[in-house]
């Protein structure tokens, strides 16, 4: 048995790998820069032909243009650095031909803070005190127009460097023929379009860095490789960009075009789809020219357009107005236009993109009257679930109020397209506090908020409104956090509806590992106390800050959460269970009731947990909690969970980071994504009576 339990977990760490391994990571601005959401300081600006310009001809100042999302460069389970490529097109232009300016480089960096770094010599990179330093943790490639004796073999050169302008390895700038070998000079500052490759073999741990005039196809031999473990020099994640600086002597650096991927070849440049390195003005008889010919023949064209247009929509509205169904009457106030939408997401814009999964596209908006944030999820005609099915049943929970719950705020229907629209989150989910070092960590204070918060809204599905909800998901990324960090509980994907004092008539086991309630994989009935079970895991994770299931915490076996704090609580040393990133700063009495509370409500026989009323008594401390006693938690969670011919085929696993995203964007068609959270989607496979 133990030896097919490691099967299972190895199994499972093997999925997350693959699918890390294969996430498409990668973006291309191939028509210029124009409407890009690069993140841009100093003096580098997009002109109005989609040209980015690093730099002008201001001395002594740093440009710096970065892709605003990190991507994660290190494998999780091996520690070794990924594979990636990336390609761009770029001039330089000093201010004279007699003297260049200084350089450019393409970069990879933990950070996009580089208000400290200096113009002229240190290409906006580093400074006086940190060049050379290995906690830097940057990889770059310059293009070098002026020489440093103390760093540089010449004023015209192409080097990679790591944590510092000392290059590791640098050649004269140019290329290779194909046909025989023969090396070709190129200067980086004659203003001529050039195009560089960046490529890096994670197996064979070799970067190749390869340059040539735009106007030749990818010479095939490069012209700087560099075998370097980037292992050892990135962190996880790590952010690409382009840095430049002017020095007493001025340049401008431009780039017209730029593709990057992770984990494979990136996207072809269409050379023919720049933008003109220098705008077109046409001049004065041109403009009369297109003032006397073709100003009428577009008014004329406008106008014929406009009144087929108007004809098109007075069809269409008659056409709509047979195709209400009785659910939009009932539901019709909260309907969305459709131009409405299109307006708020910006044309449903990729850098408005939230998440992608199986049942579609969520994106961000701003309502245009009321300029209020709002999710908006375009569901995909390739769903499975039936359109009114699916409709119906969002309808119902739509009509869900309480201030614990995140609010679907109506919908649209156009033209076969469904599309929903949510309360925005800016805070996203919860579980990216607890467990991901790059946010914040929550203070006690604002856990026991945000678990009060849940608490409330849990009571409110199972007991005040009028039908009984069962969520059948609870979870820490299910409960999203609003600006001022509310915890509200979304994700009504999975949810249940039945009359109060009525059993839900569903045969479906659903939910993710270790929020399962040991009796819903016997009885595959989903109740308000298995609702509580998941509850308790919850209350459990957001105390200790770790999760229901661990497969990294020893090295022979996976430690269960439940089980972990019932042992300590054995030993009478409950508070060793707390989250270390705490410290102090937390009231004893409060956090000994989250654990003690959290073991009730999981306890593995469905009538020794409290209903959510009664939780949210103890936790306002309008009721004492019942004494724990050895008799009443002698349990331990993982045998029931896992030894009761659970099938793992209907359930969920916790998948985080790059790995969760790669596998929403690539869901098999029996595999059912999580409705809209702020950070996308997850999948969930299930076994549908």
């Amino acid at each position: 048995m133990q030896a097919k339990q490691h099967l299972k977990v190895v199994l499972w760490i093997l999925m997350v790998e693959l699918a890390a391994s294969t996430a498409v990571d990668s973006f291309i601005f191939k028509n210029g820069f124009t409407g890009s959401n690069l993140s841009l300081d100093g003096i580098a600006t997009i002109t109005k032909n989609g040209v980015l310009k690093l730099t002008d001809e201001t001395k002594q100042k740093t440009g710096h243009a970065i892709y605003p999302r990190p991507f994660h460069f290190i494998q999780p389970s091996t520690g070794k650095a990924f594979s990636f490529s990336t390609t761009f097109v770029f001039a330089m232009i000093p201010q004279t031909s007699e003297y260049n300016g200084h350089g450019m480089t393409f970069f990879i960096s933990p950070t996009m803070n580089f208000s400290t770094a200096m113009a002229s010599q240190w290409l906006g990179l580093f400074n006086v005190s940190n060049n050379g330093d290995s906690s830097n943790h940057i990889v770059a490639v310059e293009l070098d127009t002026i020489q440093n004796a103390e760093y540089d073999i010449d004023e015209n050169h192409v080097g990679i460097d790591i944590n510092s302008l000392k290059s590791n390895t640098s050649h004269y700038a140019g290329y290779f023929d194909d046909l025989n070998g023969e090396f070709h000079n190129m200067s980086l500052s004659s203003g001529e379009l050039m195009q560089v490759w960046v490529d890096y073999d994670g197996g064979e741990m070799m970067l190749n860095v390869t340059i040539s005039p735009v106007q030749m196809v990818k010479p095939k031999r490069s012209l700087l490789s560099l075998v370097v473990n980037l292992s050892s020099i990135l962190l996880d994640p790590m952010y690409v960009g382009f840095s430049s600086s002017t020095g007493t002597l001025v340049a401008s650096h431009n780039l017209l075009g730029w593709s990057f991927k992770m984990n494979g070849m990136t996207e072809a440049l269409d050379l023919s789809s720049l933008p003109l390195l220098h705008e077109v003005v046409p001049n004065e008889k041109e403009k009369q020219k297109y003032l006397t010919i073709w100003l009428p023949v577009v008014v004329s064209i406008v106008l014929l357009l406009g009144i087929s247009a108007a004809i098109f929509m007075v069809i269409r509205r008659i056409k709509f107005a047979k195709l209400l169904e009785d659910w939009e009457l009932q539901y019709g106030p909260h309907r969305f236009s459709y131009k409405a939408l299109i307006t708020a997401t910006n044309g449903f814009k990729d850098k408005n993109l939230l998440g992608v999964g199986g049942f579609g596209r969520v994106y961000k908006g701003v309502l245009p009257k009321c300029k209020t944030e709002v999710a908006v999820k375009l569901v995909s005609r390739e769903s499975k679930q039936g359109m009114r099915e699916f409709v119906t049943e969002i309808v119902t929970l739509g009509r869900l109020r309480h201030r614990n719950l995140v609010q679907l705020l109506g919908y649209c229907r156009h033209e076969g397209k469904l599309l929903l629209v949510y309360d925005y989150m800016p805070n996203t989910s919860l579980d990216k506090f607890l467990h991901y070092q790059s946010k914040t960590a929550l203070n006690w204070a604002q856990r026991f908020h945000i678990i009060k918060g849940v608490a409330s809204g849990l009571e409110y599905l199972h007991e005040e409104w009028e039908q009984v909800v069962i969520h059948r998901d609870i979870k820490s990324s299910n409960v999203l956090l609003d600006s001022e960090l509310n915890g509200r509980l979304g994700d009504f994907g999975l949810a249940r509806l039945c009359n109060h004092n009525t059993d839900p008539q569903t045969t479906q086991v659903a939910g993710t590992m270790g929020y399962i309630a040991p009796e819903l994989s016997r009885t595959g009935r989903a109740t308000t106390l298995t609702d509580v079970f998941a509850f308790g895991v919850f209350l459990l994770e957001v105390a200790c800050g770790r999760r229901p299931i661990d497969p990294k915490s020893q090295a022979d076996h996976q430690i269960i959460l439940v089980d972990w704090v019932l042992e300590n609580w054995r030993r009478g040393t409950i508070l060793d269970s707390i989250d270390q990133r705490l410290g102090d700063e937390y009231i004893v009495d409060e956090i000994e009731l989250v654990l003690e509370l959290g073991l009730i409500c999981s306890h593995p026989l469905a009538t020794s947990r409290p209903s959510m009323r009664q939780v949210v008594q103890y936790l306002n401390g309008d009721a004492p909690l019942p004494p724990l006693s050895l008799a009443s938690l002698s349990f331990r969670v993982s045998p029931l969970q896992q030894n009761e011919g659970l099938d793992k085929s209907a359930v969920s696993y916790p998948i985080s980071g790059t790995a969760s995203f790669a596998l929403a964007s690539e869901c098999p068609s029996e595999v059912v994504a999580e409705p809209y959270s702020s950070q996308g989607f997850l999948c969930r496979a299930q076994t549908i009576s």
